[in-house]
């Protein structure tokens, strides 16, 4: 027992110690973001622009910024969760309140993307990015017609050579898809039965990695799987070998917004900062950087050609169709994915 509070304290004083202090409110601004999801010239940028400077801290899955917000409770002043996670921390208390008034370029967004239902009136986000989370398949490695669907993915010929995200949510999604069901289900008896069908996909599964799958693609240490699609654009963009593929079953589709941490010191820098991004230009700089669609209605105007013709960021009307949006989940029912989660990632 005294071993195990031990570890814990050490846990917890780490954990602290990764929290970046704050210096005054408008001087800094601590950014806890996605890995490799905001160019350095737009923080370069920002700080020019504004006197701000910006700490960058990141995680590589939902799940890991969460644990760490509640856990630390302060330190950071703008993250960026998935919309599933902005429903499961404005239930918690764990956001502060936004007021949209404070940033003028708000009104850029394209209506679909505000007001959704695990935010309704965008009180608590500003939608950042969006995207798709889908099949890849690197074709100098693997036949193309080898992986066409999700069902594809228990193929014997890959076993060993998938990746797949270090999500709960996404892998869950596979097996919910694959057996008919909605991404955001809550029955329990489905969610086993998707559990049971993934049980039998994990020795296919060489990685799990949500932080830089691409790697893995480029270097040909995996074949297939699947990834965001702002990481299989980079990756075709250099190896067009690595496809991207919308498949029959469905497919998650993510929205991630700006959020304030309750508690943070530098709220007015926060505002300044989502404001600054939401500039058209800014956002086409990001948008084309990342490989991720902007929720800004006016970005379009300056993107190139090739960007705004890929299916990989944007995809045709016919194959968006058979996207659904990833949505937030009751408390219950998120337990029941991270016990599953668990259980297929340890076994």
């Amino acid at each position: 027992m005294k071993t195990i509070l031990c570890g814990a304290c050490l846990a917890l004083l780490v954990l602290i110690a990764a929290v970046p202090s704050s210096y005054g409110a408008d001087k800094v601004l601590n950014l806890y973001i996605w890995s490799e999801y905001i160019p350095e010239e737009v923080l370069a940028d920002f700080t020019k622009e504004t006197g701000i400077k910006v700490n960058v801290s990141t995680y590589d899955s939902n799940e890991a910024m969460y644990a760490k917000v509640k856990l630390v409770g302060k330190g950071y002043d703008l993250i960026v969760p998935s919309s599933d996670h902005v429903g499961l921390m404005r239930r918690e208390g764990l956001l502060g309140q936004i007021d949209t008034k404070k940033i003028s370029n708000f009104q850029l967004i394209a209506p679909q993307f505000t007001n959704q239902s695990f935010d309704p009136g965008n009180s608590y986000s500003v939608p950042y990015m969006w995207g798709s989370t889908s099949l890849v398949i690197n074709t100098g490695i693997i036949p193309q017609q080898t992986v066409q669907k999700m069902a594809d993915l228990w193929k014997p010929e890959l076993k060993g050579k998938l990746i797949l995200p270090n999500d709960s949510r996404e892998v869950m999604g596979i097996g919910l898809k694959v057996l008919g069901y909605s991404i955001n289900e809550k029955d329990p008896e489905h969610l086993r039965q998707a559990y049971e069908k993934l049980r039998s996909l994990m020795p296919q599964v060489r990685v799990f990695d949500s932080d830089s799958p691409k790697q893995a693609l480029l270097s040909g240490e995996v074949g297939a799987g699947l990834v965001y699609n702002g990481e299989a654009y980079i990756a075709n963009s250099e190896n067009k070998a690595i496809r991207y593929i919308y498949p029959p079953e469905g497919f998650s589709l993510w929205l991630d917004s700006f959020c304030i941490p309750r508690g943070a010191a530098n709220i007015d820098a926060a505002y300044r900062f989502i404001d600054y991004v939401l500039q058209p230009k800014v956002s086409a700089i990001i948008s084309e950087s990342m490989g991720y669609s902007s929720p800004n209605a006016k970005v379009f105007e300056f993107l190139p050609a090739a960007m705004k013709e890929n299916i990989i960021v944007n995809p045709p009307a016919q194959d968006a169709a058979r996207g659904e949006f990833l949505d937030s989940l009751d408390e219950k029912t998120l337990k029941l994915y991270e016990q599953y989660w668990v259980k297929l990632k340890t076994k």
